[in-house]
């Protein structure tokens, strides 16, 4: 019950968050939808793809499906309400989200006995997909691979599962509160990952 708190937590803010995107960019209300579906449910489709597990399961998720679609109603009708309270609880939300969804993604792979390389692989599109797929809808660059360390914290999700670190609920909450802090501390501090560029030599 506790997990599935987190999980709609989670899918509330990945939801929301696309539906601001799509707005920001003046799309019109099927791509504020759009964008906000794909936003909270994209990654996990894509893992499922991967991992070898039906897409059809994204389906039985009805109860989630639902609260994205009010999520997205109540961002499209009251965006300045919804905004004022993103600003406050949207980056926390976030970080619930990502590490609720790339704990539960590394958990489908380790279920199904896949090898490292898969868990992490699975952790990182669970978690961080979806916000990529959003980005490059809203033809945007990715923040998550550009701006923020983001999806290192799913990798580090994808590790812990799949050596089996942490495989007790106790072990995989204390997982959780980790990655969440960890995610907060990224965003507050501003830490970035090293970044190298190349500029062509004038001609």
């Amino acid at each position: 019950m506790t997990w599935d708190v987190l999980s709609i937590i989670g899918t509330i803010a990945f939801a929301i968050s696309g539906a601001f995107i799509a707005m920001e960019e003046e799309y019109d209300i099927l791509g504020v939808y759009i964008l906000g579906i794909v936003t909270a449910f994209g990654g996990g489709a894509i893992r499922n793809l991967l991992i070898g597990v039906p897409v059809s399961a994204l389906w039985e998720q009805g109860l989630f499906f639902q609260i994205a679609l009010l999520s997205i109603t109540a961002t499209f009708l009251f965006p300045n309400n919804i905004l004022k309270h993103w600003k406050r609880w949207g980056n926390f939300s976030d970080a619930i989200g990502l590490a609720a969804f790339a704990i539960q993604g590394a958990l489908y792979a380790t279920h199904m006995n896949h090898p490292l390389s898969a868990v992490i692989v699975a952790a990182v599109l669970t978690g961080s997909g979806g916000g990529i797929i959003r980005d490059l809808l809203a033809r945007r660059k990715p923040t998550v691979l550009k701006d923020e360390i983001y999806a290192v914290w799913a990798i580090i999700a994808g590790f812990s599962v799949g050596l089996h670190i942490t495989n007790t609920p106790v072990e995989l909450y204390t997982l959780f509160i980790l990655l969440v802090g960890l995610r907060m501390c990224s965003y507050i501090y501003k830490w970035r990952l090293p970044i190298k560029t190349i500029r062509q030599p004038n001609m």
